[in-house]
């Protein structure tokens, strides 16, 4: 177990002081089960003995209050166990959320969708189950059975070697049997349950290209292929979980039986009563009921490791080469344009990939100039490094060289500070499953349905919101109820709305039909204000009279 899983785990356990009223809750129904279990014995076989009355009121009593006890300690369990693990919890999931953002976007880009999910939700999910299903039950089960055991010795030494036995061997059983039965399915429960994820995701969010090939069949089968593997790797590990609850069973029964025979002659002897040996046969079936969750808790131990270590593997120890690292803080405040931006010899590359100068995703030397108000065209073909050139520009990526904005080295600012003077369209802008107003809003709070209004009409979609409904539009799952180039608008109108004084447009008639690009392009350009500078990326031609000149990137340099 390496050091960045046993972070995860030691971050997924509660502080002593917030563990600890829970556990001791726990101890306490534990101790009022066993001491009921204890008192009863003693009480009915007493009473068979036909004693005064009073001598048996103290344990009627004490029945009583231990039956009270148990339910209330059980209360207390529960209430403040789930207080500190949920609470423990949340603090995990933001940390792997604090964690994930410096990797986001181009540090996640290689993550499988359904694998990141399954490892935010049901991985981190099962963490919990540390605290509330691994440490709080074996440390009570092992403080009861200790407890137990020192009682049963000072009624009857032979019958406390038996239990102390009975109690090691079914601890050994438990993690025989679990081991050898369940480990492997345990282990392979969540990347399981992660395929399954990915197979429902691919079919959903690729459902018409899937018709359009008559492939819906094939998704639907790799579906049901890793919904079997799933079911079948639960049903083991349920098995093993049976088979290892029954080994610690049977042994509970043996304990009971080996105590009667070993604590019976004492009472032929006169040194033990016959209520001392109703308390040392019975108790072994209390404190086994403790000890029941054990195997459990050893599966969990199991499954919470595992979830541990894909926790683990989905945020590195360090941010990957290629990704910017150590950056200041946030100012919150933009930083000026100036005189525009400026490179000089910079290098970029995408994170994790190798070191080969026929790498397509870098750039390599790259000088350029871009003054306030310019309109510069990058352009060539697929793979030659536009995107990573627009991606180094916000900051996205980690460079080589200098990247200055207003005479400033972008390594000085924060990224969050930069995108607020230097602004994206994608190539697939990102639309949420809102309405139009909501998708517009997040660019700026602030505005005004008027303000919103009237950037709609600046990107050319005033006539078709109001045919459609307004502002209260609603634009699909990952805009599935607009084209391709709406959508450009859209994003376009956001921009606006942020009022970005840099905007880079990447590749924004991707989705568009050929004969309608020129059209489109002019209309983004054209809503643009004239003293904003836009770098426009595009493999495409683009009419001259659009852009001030024309720049050509190949093999992540500029060729002119």
């Amino acid at each position: 177990m390496n050091e960045r899983v046993r972070a995860v785990l030691r971050a997924a356990q509660p502080p002593p002081r917030r563990f600890a009223p829970g556990a001791l809750a726990g101890f306490g129904t534990a101790a009022s089960a066993i001491a009921l279990l204890a008192a009863s014995a003693w009480l009915i076989a007493r009473a068979a003995e036909q004693p005064p009355l009073l001598y048996l009121s103290a344990a009627v009593v004490a029945v009583r209050a231990f039956a009270l006890g148990r339910g209330t300690f059980r209360y207390l369990e529960r209430l403040a166990g789930h207080d500190a693990a949920l609470g423990q919890l949340a603090i995990v999931r933001a940390g792997l959320i604090r964690d994930i953002v410096p990797l986001a976007p181009d540090g996640l880009g290689r993550a499988r969708r359904g694998a990141m999910l399954s490892s935010l939700v049901d991985d981190v999910d099962e963490l919990q189950n540390l605290p509330l299903r691994v440490v709080q039950p074996l440390a009570v089960a092992g403080l009861a059975s200790i407890a137990t055991v020192v009682f049963v010795a000072f009624v009857s030494w032979p019958a406390a070697l038996v239990l102390a036995a009975c109690l090691a061997g079914a601890l050994a059983l438990a993690v025989g049997v679990g081991w050898w039965a369940g480990a492997r399915a345990e282990r392979a429960v969540a990347p399981l349950r992660a395929e399954v994820a990915d197979a429902l995701l691919d079919l959903l969010t690729s459902l018409d290209v899937l018709v359009a090939f008559g492939a819906v069949d094939a998704a639907h089968g790799r579906i049901r292929t890793a919904d079997e593997r799933l079911r079948r790797a639960v049903v083991r590990r349920g098995v093993a979980q049976g088979l290892t609850a029954g080994a610690v069973s049977l042994v509970a029964g043996i304990a009971s039986l080996a105590a009667l025979v070993v604590a019976a002659p004492g009472v032929a002897g006169g040194t033990l009563s016959g209520p001392g040996l109703a308390v040392v046969v019975l108790l072994p079936m209390a404190v086994f009921e403790i000890f029941g969750p054990v195997p459990l808790a050893l599966a969990s131990w199991r499954q919470v490791r595992s979830a541990a270590e894909r926790v683990a593997e989905t945020v590195p120890d360090a941010i990957p080469e290629g990704l910017p690292r150590d950056e200041p803080a946030a100012t919150g405040v933009a930083p000026t344009l100036g005189a525009g931006l400026e490179l000089r010899g910079l290098g970029a590359r995408w994170p994790r990939r190798g070191a080969a100068s026929a790498d397509p995703g870098r750039l390599d030397d790259v000088t350029l100039s871009i003054g306030a108000g310019e309109r510069v065209l990058v352009t060539g073909p697929s793979g030659a490094g536009k995107t990573t050139l627009a991606h180094v520009l916000v900051r996205f990526l980690d460079y080589t060289g200098s990247y200055r904005i207003g005479g400033v080295e972008v390594r000085e600012l924060s990224g969050d500070d930069l995108r607020r003077t230097v602004g994206l369209c994608e190539q697939q802008p990102y639309l949420f499953d809102e309405s139009l107003r909501q998708n517009l809003l997040f660019a700026r709070d602030t505005a005004s349905d008027a303000d919103l209004e009237a950037v709609l009409e600046r990107v050319g979609l005033g006539a078709w919101a109001a045919e459609r409904g307004g502002l209260d539009t609603p634009l699909g799952d990952r805009g599935a109820l607009v084209s391709g180039g709406q959508a450009q608008r859209i994003s376009l109108a956001r921009a606006l709305l942020h009022d970005f004084p840099v905007l880079v447009l990447d590749e924004p008639t991707a989705g568009v039909d050929p004969a309608a690009s020129d059209a489109l392009l002019a209309d983004l350009l054209g809503a643009i204000d004239a003293q904003r500078a836009v770098v426009l990326i595009s493999h495409v031609d683009v009419p001259a009279d659009l852009v001030d000149r024309t720049l050509r990137l190949a093999n992540g340099r500029l060729a002119g």
